[in-house]
Parts: structure tokens; sequence; C-alpha cells
């Protein structure tokens, strides 16, 4: 076969007219490679003839098509040898699905189709005149005889071609006439077998293949089981005029093949965008009118006196008063009933007919230019069977060391199951190789993290094994992946761009709250329902993290109701600004409450609110965007970059200052669970939060990490570290404490009011207790202090005096 390289310099329709008439085989893996090469040069290629008469040969017991035997008179040829056990390979090991033989014997059809119209274009007679002339294939089944019948009007074969080619195995007549073009040498090398015609025999039992070549004046008929050997002689059946028919006799496992449904979907599944037209021989009921026999019009006529007759004894009965107006009245209608007799028939009928099945076109084999808008539409809804419009989509082709064309589209709604076994699921982008679909099943081809998308690619050099069902592991593979995934970032990003605010950063403040009224764009509903596979994408692919960045949406504190994105973030950021605020939670209403964004508020910074769980996983992955490092607003060491000498100096008196309250507290701490007292510069109204360390999970991971059905204890407690108690220096109720314990360290009241203060920041800041009894008996507790009841106060029972009897009759029944 010649190189990619080769193929891409020779014209467009060169490369048309290359397509072979009967598939060339695709690449084996080394071994099975090794195989053919092996028995090809040992002489495969060249049959043995023998004088023996077909009537002669001894004929095995079969059931059903098994005893079909060769024509009388025909020389009968074997294979040799190690060629039938290469086919007993071939059609037992290379193909794992039997529906795929139609897909092959259609596609050497149109490959056959191709020649002849690339023979026409210099020579218009080698079309014939008539039916002949229609380049076309068509499907016909015969139920009562068990056969399907596939038939083009390509280029055919001579005696002699039916012989080499389809005596050889693997003879690929595609490559041989590539070769040959490029040289100027013969066009007649065209219109042979590879590896995929023997497919067949997954449901045959014997196959016929009647072939006309324009150069010859007779027709013939080649015969074959499989079972080392083949016939040929002079076809005396129909004329083909011109062309291909193959009559495959099922097997008794196969017949499925016979119904007109199940050829429909193979046809529409496998090949519904073949450059040229398909047809299925099908039935159709329908409803015709009929006029009515003399004895059914003579019937209907007895009927209609009998009803007369009934009538008139009804007559027999009414009331003498009835006035003879009304007797004039039913005799018209009598007359009007008379003259409205039917006089024909409705009867439902089967008739049969060619009927189209490939009504769709490839339309990404032609420029972007030239397809429109409702085209794309009409395109993406055959493919998907989606009857909504896509959100967007993107056309393009590929050229250089790996070429294909593509066209991407981003359905307006996700499936229902989009992330049920995630890793596990196969993109869904269809393969096809010269419009012939191939498989919809490659992991290869899109990351999972985009496989929402669906479209097509096609590619002429792609390295398909020779059953054309498995992707082999190429280096061609990450080309065409990596150029798929910029591609189908690039139509992401243009639909962000469509959508995207060009106010103001005032008016954009100014407006937050105006726009929940607007129009949801398409962003808005990309975002909506595909945001998490963003989000996924960047903690999988490295490579684009900075691209999937770009085009991650949120709310903020300044834009509660409109989402935004990073780079708008970055443009609002305030002067001397040196981070990217954000702050994870169950819900934007929680977080807008919380005590870690007091100061960040009161400095009118603008934080980020992610809400979904996988917004903590994406974070610890994206640390920073145009070199601004992503801050936690709920992990210590919280900086605001404008910390002045005077505001160090400042911060540094305060420690001073409570460097001996900051000591007794954490005393009076679990030491397991907290690591440290500090002074906060985050508070602002709150007396004290609890935080985590920069690398430790914040009180939403521990919750998300809580809830996981299948949670390590022993990792938790790693990850989750010990605590820091920040503390408000200018709380009055901070203060208050720590007068308190400078008068008396060591007083009880004192202790358990600073444990409950813990507690509670504890539960402010999103954690959980390991033991809640412990700070519920320490709050009640304080309440009953606060109420003025005794510590020893008994706990009154319930009145239970009642006389037993009078109990029972107040009971209801089922209790007695």
């Amino acid at each position: 076969p010649i190189s990619a390289r080769g193929r891409a310099s020779t014209s467009r329709a060169h490369v048309q007219a290359a397509h072979k008439c009967y598939r060339e085989p695709m690449k084996f893996s080394k071994s099975l490679a090794l195989i053919f090469g092996l028995l090809l040069v040992a002489g495969a290629a060249v049959p043995a003839v023998h004088a023996q008469d077909a009537t002669d040969a001894d004929e095995p017991a079969f059931t059903g098509h098994k005893d079909k035997s060769f024509k009388s008179g025909a020389e009968v040829s074997e294979f040799q040898a190690e060629v039938s056990r290469l086919m007993d390979i071939i059609i037992n090991s290379l193909y794992s699905n039997k529906d795929i033989f139609l897909r092959e014997l259609i596609s050497n059809g149109s490959d056959s189709l191709d020649k002849i119209r690339f023979l026409s274009l210099t020579d218009e007679s080698v079309l014939g005149s008539g039916e002949e002339a229609n380049l076309d294939i068509r499907i016909k089944v015969d139920k009562e005889n068990g056969v399907l019948s596939i038939r083009d009007r390509g280029v055919g074969m001579t005696k002699a071609e039916l012989k080499e080619n389809l005596g050889t195995i693997a003879k690929s007549g595609t490559s041989a006439f590539l070769e040959q073009m490029q040289k100027g040498g013969d066009m007649n090398l065209i219109g042979q077998f590879g590896v995929g015609f023997y497919s067949v025999y997954l449901v045959a039992d014997f196959v016929e293949v009647r072939s006309k070549h324009n150069s010859e004046d007779k027709q013939w008929i080649w015969e074959s089981k499989a079972d080392g050997a083949f016939a040929i002689s002079e076809d005396e059946g129909e004329p083909l005029g011109r062309g291909v028919e193959i009559n495959i006799y099922l097997k008794e496992e196969a017949q499925e093949y016979l119904e007109e449904d199940k050829l429909k979907e193979l046809v529409e599944k496998y090949s519904e965008f073949i450059n040229f037209p398909i047809y299925l021989w099908n039935s159709e009921e329908v409803e015709e009118d009929v006029p009515l026999s003399d004895e059914e019009l003579a019937e209907q006529a007895a009927k209609a006196e009998s009803g007369e007759e009934d009538e008139e004894d009804l007559e027999e009965t009414d009331e003498d008063d009835e006035s003879e107006e009304n007797d004039e009245d039913d005799d018209e209608v009598e007359d009007e009933d008379e003259e409205e007799l039917p006089q024909t028939k409705t009867v439902k009928k089967t008739v049969w007919d060619w009927k189209t099945v490939n009504d769709n076109k490839a339309i990404w084999l032609r420029s972007s230019t030239e397809v429109e808008d409702d085209e794309y539409t009409k395109f993406y809804k055959a493919l998907s069977k989606d009857d909504k419009e896509p959100l967007s989509y993107t056309h393009f082709k590929a050229e250089g060391d790996v070429e294909f064309k593509s066209i991407l589209f981003i359905p307006e709604k996700p499936p229902s199951d989009l992330f049920d076994n995630y890793y596990n699921k196969a993109a869904a982008l269809k393969l096809y190789v010269r419009r012939v679909f191939i498989s919809d099943e490659f992991d290869e081809l899109l990351p999972k993290y985009l496989s929402f998308i669906k479209g097509i690619v096609d590619s002429d050099t792609l390295p398909l094994n020779v059953s054309r069902e498995t992707l082999q592991q190429h280096t061609s593979l990450k080309t065409i992946k990596k150029k798929l995934v910029r591609k189908a970032l690039d139509m992401i990003r243009k639909l962000a761009e469509e959508g995207q605010d060009d106010d103001d950063d005032e008016e954009a403040a100014v407006a937050a709250d105006d726009s929940a009224d607007e129009e949801e764009t398409k962003y808005d509903k990309f975002w909506k329902n595909y945001g998490k596979a963003i989000k996924l994408g960047i903690i999988e692919d490295a490579s684009n993290r900075t691209r999937l960045a770009k085009l991650m949406r949120f709310y903020t504190s300044k834009s509660p109701t409109k989402l935004v994105s990073l780079e708008q973030y970055v443009e609002r950021m305030k002067p001397g600004q040196k981070s990217i605020y954000y702050l994870a939670g169950e819900s934007r209403e929680a977080l807008e409450k919380s005590p870690f964004l007091e100061k960040l508020l009161h400095k009118d910074l603008e934080v980020i609110y992610f809400t979904d769980p996988i917004d903590e996983y994406t974070m610890q992955n994206l640390t920073e965007f145009d070199d601004f490092k992503f801050s936690n607003a709920s992990k210590e060491d919280l900086k605001f970059g404008d910390d002045t000498d005077a505001a160090k100096a400042r911060l540094k008196k305060v420690k001073e200052e409570f460097k001996d309250f900051i000591k007794w507290w954490k005393e009076i701490l679990p030491s397991e669970d907290v690591e440290a007292v500090k002074i906060s510069n985050r508070l602002v109204t709150t007396p004290c939060s609890v935080v985590t360390s920069k690398y430790g999970w914040s009180a939403n991971m521990e919750r998300i990490m809580k809830a996981q059905a299948l949670s390590d204890d022993g990792r938790m407690a790693y990850m989750r570290g010990r605590k820091t108690l920040e503390i408000n220096p200018g709380h009055p109720i901070i203060k208050t404490l720590k007068d308190k314990s400078e008068d008396d360290a060591d007083d009880e009241d004192t202790k358990r009011t600073a444990l409950i203060m813990y507690e509670t920041a504890l539960l402010e800041s999103g954690f959980m207790f390991e033991e809640p009894k412990g700070f519920a008996g320490r709050l009640f507790d304080m309440v009953r202090r606060d109420l003025g009841v005794e510590a020893d106060a008994e706990v009154e029972e319930p009145d239970v005096d009642a006389e037993p009897e009078a109990a029972a009759e107040e009971a209801p029944k089922d209790e007695l």
C-alpha cells in the first residue's frame, strides 16, 4: 500500500477512483501479517485445477443449503491447503460481529461503482444506457429459499478476475490500482476482493457471485462453500448487463438477515453515508378502494330491502294520529339511503417496491463554507437520533501526517447517564473510513470528560486491523486525539464568547441584581448541563488545564445571580490584589453568611462561590490562573496583599498582648484536634472561627469525604489534620473572656465557656462533631445556669395515678 503522504498528493478525482471495487484488507497485527506473507509466498495465489466434474465429487450430508452443489460441467478448482486453513481463521476468528458482513459487501459494491464512474469520465459508453446507467446498490431477499442478494452496477469482473481474485485470499486490488495510477499504467486492476468479502461466510452456507464485465460478452458465476474448493461457469441466469450480484444462501442460524427491518437497521448503521443510493426490496401494506362484485352488490341490495321491511313493520305499530307529512319525510330518507349504497370497498394490499434506505448525505466531505446551518441540524438529528437542535458544532479538515475530516456537535441536553460508569464509557464519536461506518466504541479519540460530544471522524489513513473493528495502537491516534480535543475546546470557547458580557466592570457590578431577568444564553445552558465535565477535564487533562479554566463559570460575592469567568474576575481585581479568593460550601446562601468572608467583603474583595462537590477536587489541581494564586478563604495564613508596616507592627503588639491568653485557651482545648490558637486577620463581627492547615482538608471537603460510601477512616484522619482556632481580638466577648482568664485561670466556668465557644465556632465554620453529646451537655448546663435552675433539681415524672380500668376504657381498641 502506498503511504499516507503519497495519498495526499493524489488528486481528489484519482482518490475517489482509487476506491477499490471490493475492500482491500487493512493492516494485520505483526503475527498475522507474518502468516499471510509466508502463505502467499508459498503459492497461495495459484489454485490447482482438476479435470474432475463437479457432479462427480463426493457430497457430504448437509442440512439446509449445505447440500448445494456446483453447476454441472463447471470447471472445479481447489484452494491450496494452507489457504483453506487461512480462510477458516478469517471466517471464525477475525470478525466478532456477524452483522459486519453486510457492511463489507456494500462497501465492495460502492468501490466498484466508484471505479465505473471514474472510467465514465473519459468514456461515457462504459455506463451503457437505460437502467444500466443508474449507479446504485440493490438488496433483495427470497424468504422462501433463504437467499439474500446484493447487486451493484459497478465495473464487474471477468472470468479470469473471478478466478484470480476470489481464489486468492487477501488479494488487494486497490493498492495495486493506486500504484499503477501513480505510474500511469494499466487502470484495470481494481474490482478485486480483499479479506472483507470472506466475512460473508459468517452467515452463509453457500455463496454465488454472478458477474458481468464490459470487456466480455459472457456472464460468469463463481460458487463456493469455503470448504476448500470453488467453481466458475458460464451464467445462464438473468442478464446483469454489468456489475456483480452476490447470492448468499444463509445458514439456519442466520435467518434473521431475511427480515427487511433487520437489513434496514444494518444499512442505516453501517452504510448510511455511502455515495450511491442503496435500495431495499421492501413490502408495504396499503389501503385501496376496489369495486364490489356482482354478488356483493346483490347481497347489499338484499340487506337494504330487508331493512325496509323492518321499517314497515315498525310503522304499523305507530300511533294512528301520525301525520302524513312525517310519512313523506320517511320515504325521502329511504330514497336517499338507497342512493347512498356504497359501490366500492376498501381492502389492504401488500405492495413490493424498491425503497431508498440511505437518504442522508456525507456533508463532512464538503467544505464548511458550502454547508448551510439547516443541513448541519438535519445531519445532527440523523446522526444522534435527537429531536432537538445542537447547541453548537464545528466542521473541519485536518491535514498533515494524519488526514481526516470531522464534524463535532454539542447536544442541547446531556444523556441521563452521562456520569454513570464514567471511566468505562466510550466517546460518542462514530468512526468512518471512506464513508463506511467502522465503530462508535473507541476510547482513543476523545478523553472521558468530552464523552458528551457527538460527531463523526472520517479518515482514509487510520490504521485498522484486518477486520476493521479495532484500532491498532499507533502514534497517529495521539495526533488525531490532540486535534479533536483542541477543536472541541475551541468550539466550546466560541460558544462562550457568543454570550460574553460586553458591559464594563462598573456596569457589571451594578447590573448584577438585574441579570437574573435576562434571557439564558447558550453557554449558560452548556455550563448548567456540562460544567461538571469541564471540571473533570481540569482534574484529568493537565495539558489543556489552562484552556479548560477559561471555560469555567461561577457565582461570586459581586455577581451572586450571574455567572462570570476567571478572566472577568481578574479584570475586576483590586489594585495590589495578588490572589484569587474562593470559598467552597453546600450552597451560595450558606457561603454568603460564612465568617471566613467578613474581612474580604469588608475590603470589597470579590470571592468566588463554589457549591459543587467536585469543585474541591478541581481546585486541588487548579492552583493558579494568569499568574495569580488561588487562595481558599477557609484555610489559615489568609493574606490580603495590602499589609503595611504599621499594620504589621500593630498585629505584633496585639499578639504580644494576647500571648498568655492564647496559651491558656490552647491548654483547655483537646490537643489531638487543635494545633494552635491564633489572632485572626479575617474576622470582623464574629468572635472566633476554626480553620484548617493550608494542605489539609477544608470543612466542606471533610463533609464530602464522610459522605462517601467507601471512605477510608485512616486516610480521613491523616488528611483531616489538626485545626486552628482563630480569635477576633477586638470582639467584646473575647476581651471579656480574656479578662476572666487573667482574674482566675482555673475557674471552671471560664474554661467551660472557652470550650463551648470553640465548639460553637467549629459548627459555624462547617465542621462536624465526633462526639456531639459532650457539646450538647455543656450547652444545656450553660442554659440551666442562665435560667437559675439548680444543678440538683430533680426531673418530675408524669402523673400515673389514673385508675387502670379508666385507662383501659380510654385506650384505643388496637392497643388492648
